[in-house]
Order: structure tokens, then C-alpha cells, then sequence
């Protein structure tokens, strides 16, 4: 059962497939509904939307500030120091959310997991690791956390899951190299990612948008 606070969108009557979307470190669910907006999948039918918030805690980067983080930033190089607890937690409750969507009719392989920043570290963790094959995984301007332990915790039912990866040429908070390190070691281990960077900083483009916008036509026709 999920106990996180979430806002839902379903684009008509009975969806048939569900696009679960994580923000970044200190926004909350209400981030990606515009980008969600934008996204024309008509050709699919109905589709679910959930957007949940993620829990408050301190958030060490930020001096202790607390604020909404699927887990704590201990630094700035952020694959150097990390804090497995509470990305652990965030995995088991990304884990509820999908058991939650299965419960209401839609199977894990109509479910799309989907990040930004933080988001995407958290949706590359819980889905490389789920044990029922998902739709799709979507990261867009983060990383690959935990990267040392991807190999052996890695399930196989999510082996040939199609990534999405887009990252800003720019981006001053996960650097670009970060995000082509990550990709490089999804690749090694022989997943199907699709790559694109966008000349921006820390954020969401159009072309984006319009690039995830056929991917996810791909993965969930």
C-alpha cells in the first residue's frame, strides 16, 4: 500500500496503461503536470498520470533545510556520497506505487516510470530492480545511483525494458558527464537506452518533450 500524497490525471474513462512521474529535490508533484499536458498520446486511449510528492526530510547540501527529497544529498559530487537508506526507501515506496497501479488493472507491463533529477535517480534504481517487466523507464536530467550495486541487484525481468535518457548540455547541478556515465554503464550492461542532450541547464526543453513524446507512443502502443 502507498502512503505517499500524490495528484492523479486520467486523459478518459478506464486507461489502460499508467505513466508514473517523480520530481526533483524540493518541488513536489505539481512539477511535471504541465510537461504532462503538453504530451499528445491520444493514439493510446485513456491514460493514468500519478504524480506523487515525495516525503519531507533535512536535506544536508541544503544545510539541513528540509524539504520534499525522495532521499538526503550529501554533497556536491553526487555519486560519490550517497545515501542508500533513503534511496532504499524511496525504491520500496516506488514499489508500492506500481503494486498500487496493478491493483486497479493496469499490468506492469503498461506502466511507465518516469524522473527528473532526483526522480530519475530514483526511477533508474526501483526499475532496473522490479521484478515484473515495466513499459519503460524515463530519466531526464539525473543519474544512475548506486551504480557499484546495478549489476548484481539488477532483475533480470527488466533486462530488455526500453531507457529513455535526455540530460542539458549545461546542467551546473548534475553535470553532463555524470549523466553520460550513467548512460555508459546502462549500455554495458546491454539495456536499450535511448540517448539525447539539448543545449539547456538544469531543466525541460520542447524538443524533450516532442522526443519523449514519440518514445512513450513506442513503448506503449
Amino acid at each position: 500500500m502507498s502512503t505517499l500524497e500524490m495528484i492523479e490525471i486520467e486523459t478518459g474513462n478506464s486507461p489502460s496503461a499508467s505513466i508514473i512521474v517523480l520530481h526533483g529535490l524540493g518541488a513536489d508533484g505539481n512539477d511535471f503536470v504541465p510537461v504532462a499536458e503538453e504530451l499528445d498520446l491520444t493514439s493510446l486511449g485513456a491514460v493514468r498520470f500519478v504524480f506523487p510528492h515525495a516525503p519531507t526530510r533535512p536535506v544536508t547540501i541544503n544545510g539541513g533545510y528540509v524539504m520534499r527529497a525522495w532521499y538526503d544529498i550529501l554533497g556536491a559530487e553526487l555519486d560519490r556520497r550517497e545515501d542508500e537508506a533513503g534511496l532504499r526507501s524511496s525504491q520500496a515506496a516506488i514499489a508500492a506505487l506500481i503494486a498500487r497501479e496493478e491493483e486497479r488493472g493496469i499490468a506492469a507491463s503498461r506502466i511507465v516510470l518516469a524522473g527528473f533529477s532526483q526522480g530519475c535517480a530514483v526511477t533508474l534504481l526501483a526499475g532496473l530492480r522490479h521484478p515484473e517487466r515495466l513499459a519503460g523507464l524515463v530519466g531526464m536530467s539525473g543519474y544512475l545511483p548506486l551504480a557499484n550495486t546495478t549489476a548484481a541487484e539488477r532483475h533480470a525481468a527488466n533486462h530488455d525494458t526500453p531507457i529513455f535518457l535526455a540530460h542539458g548540455r549545461s546542467d551546473p547541478v548534475v553535470p553532463l558527464a555524470s549523466a553520460l556515465a550513467s548512460r555508459d554503464t546502462l549500455v554495458a550492461l546491454g539495456y536499450s537506452v535511448e540517448w539525447h542532450d539539448y543545449p539547456m541547464p538544469h531543466s525541460v526543453c520542447a524538443q524533450e518533450i516532442a522526443d519523449l513524446n514519440r518514445w512513450l507512443l513506442r513503448v506503449l502502443k
